[in-house]
């Protein structure tokens, strides 16, 4: 073997006498330009599948040491990319000149950083667990912007420093990922969502019941789909003793595709289908995959057969997917189905009323009631409003008002804004006092025609733009001051009686959506 350059020598000294966080640093800088040219040479799928999962351990004399959380993908990019990776850290550190690849399970309590001798190993004390290890792998993804990946080695914890370890983390497999803030005692539960939540709360407490497997959450989107999936995988991963593998339908295809082509589709195979829980996210994108379809549909009986708990989720039910084979929707509609409906008004306030008391800020009913008419369709769109509102009031010292609420989310609310008509309005009304939509401009003045008349002009108002005159004149040109006396005698009977209240409420929800 030749002998060393000065350079390298130099190189091997300057590391050797280098303190562990400086160490640490070093490695990481190097590790982050190697995933950034891997990224670009293997192509971001390829790199997002098999190579974003390694995490950094030991450097050994001229040796460093890279752990993979499963023997299968430990032994995969040992035979595809160990020569590949071992350039790559040569490249960048002239003193490594071989990389070694091991389970990262069996170095949970050992220190990463090291020297092979027992002075040097005292010198530099390391990292203590495997944890920490992928915290500052994170951290390296971050600063590389990369892509989140929805089956990986840690939990998302977006509420706390990546180094820190939550309760729930601790309590967690390794090899699932799920966002700490989406657990059943953070979902707020309403008419339209009930059923889905009691049912999810059935899987997680008996899995694998008659009756409820496989379950199929179905729904528009940010309603909760999987924000309740998410939570039946805490709630399974606490009791222990049970393995869960969680995926987006997008994930599952691309780890097919990358099972075929580097010729490992069995292992592909026996590690899904040992599972005791899969959880699918968003099953519609399989529409049209037909061969990704097949696969699923063999994993999927499988489990079934072997008694396993199945998840699935999508936007429509499965009898809706049209793009799916027969046999599939089928099969996903013979256990419970459950649906979430679009969310009432009720609904969205108490969301608000939660998550403000969560952030601690208060926010008066005007400006919450203000959110939930105008915000009606997705609750992650509803909630982000509030943040942003929070976020401006703490960064500039500012009340959270109506007037600044409108200012500061005057795009959201744009992009919402429905213009109804006085047509629609008088259409709507008619159709649901059942009277003639001439009767709203006709000079009759029985009650039973007058009233309709007096909700219609009143939810003119509220909801146009329209003077009082022009009002007016919609309905059979009459008088302002009579659009006047209508909204007033509106206003006073919602106070007065609940049950008339109730009925204006529900025609303005029925317009607005």
């Amino acid at each position: 073997m030749s002998e060393p350059t000065n350079e390298s020598q130099e190189f091997k000294l300057s590391l050797q006498d280098a303190d562990p966080n400086t160490l640490k640093s070093i490695l990481e800088i190097h590790w982050g330009r190697i995933c950034s040219r891997l990224q670009v040479e293997v192509g971001e799928v390829e790199y997002r599948t098999w190579l974003k999962q390694i995490t950094l351990g030991a450097i050994d004399e001229d040796e460093l040491t890279l752990y993979l959380p499963t023997r299968f993908l430990r032994d995969w990019v040992r035979a595809q990319y160990n020569n590949k990776l071992s350039q790559l850290w040569h490249a960048e550190l002239p003193q490594i000149r071989r990389v070694e690849l091991k389970l990262a399970s069996k170095i949970e309590n050992d220190q990463i950083l090291s020297h092979k001798n027992s002075s040097d190993a005292e010198k530099y004390s390391g990292i203590d667990n495997i944890k920490t290890e992928f915290s500052n792998q994170q951290k390296s993804d971050t600063k590389l912007n990369h892509v989140k990946e929805t089956h990986s080695i840690n939990v998302i914890n977006n509420d706390t420093n990546l180094g820190d370890k939550t309760k729930e983390e601790d309590k967690l497999p390794l090899h699932l990922q799920l966002d700490p803030r989406f657990t059943f005692e953070n979902f707020i539960v309403g008419k339209p969502n009930e059923f889905a939540y009691a049912c999810s709360r059935r899987v997680a407490e008996c899995p694998s019941s008659t009756g409820f497997n496989p379950l199929f959450l179905y729904g528009g989107v940010g309603l909760g789909k999987t924000h309740l999936m998410h939570a039946i995988g805490f709630e399974l991963a606490k009791a222990g003793n049970i393995s869960i593998s969680y995926m987006s339908a997008e994930k599952f295809m691309y780890r097919f595709i990358a099972s075929i082509r580097s010729q490992s589709t069995i292992e592909f195979k026996e590690e899904l289908r040992s599972v005791d829980v899969l959880m699918i996210d968003d099953l519609q994108f399989l529409i049209g995959k037909d061969n990704t379809q097949e696969e699923f549909f063999h994993t999927f009986n499988a489990l079934i057969d072997a008694g396993r708990q199945i998840i699935v989720s999508a936007d429509k039910s499965p009898s809706d997917l049209s793009g799916l084979e027969d046999r599939l929707r089928t099969r996903l509609g013979c256990g419970m189905v459950a649906d979430i409906h679009a969310t009432t008004y009720e609904l969205r306030i108490s969301i608000l009323e939660a998550k403000a008391a969560s952030a601690k800020v208060v926010i008066s009913p005007k400006v919450m009631e203000f959110l939930a008419h105008k915000i009606t369709t997705n609750v992650r769109e509803l909630e982000g409003a509030l943040n942003r509102l929070i976020a401006h009031a703490n960064l500039f010292g500012r009340p959270i008002t109506l007037e600044a609420t409108q200012e500061v989310l005057h795009d959201i609310l744009k992009s919402h804004e429905r213009r109804v008509t006085i047509e629609e309005i008088q259409r709507k009304v008619a159709e649901h006092c059942n009277i003639r939509q001439t009767d709203m401009t006709s000079a009759r003045r029985a009650r039973a025609v007058a009233r309709p008349r007096q909700i219609a002009m009143y939810l003119a108002k509220q909801l146009t733009s329209r003077s009082l005159p022009e009002i007016g004149r919609k309905f059979g040109n009459r008088d302002h001051t009579t659009v006047m006396h209508a909204i007033s005698r509106v206003a006073e009977l919602m106070e007065k009686d609940s049950a008339f209240a109730e009925d204006v409420e529900l025609l303005r929800r029925m317009l607005e959506t």
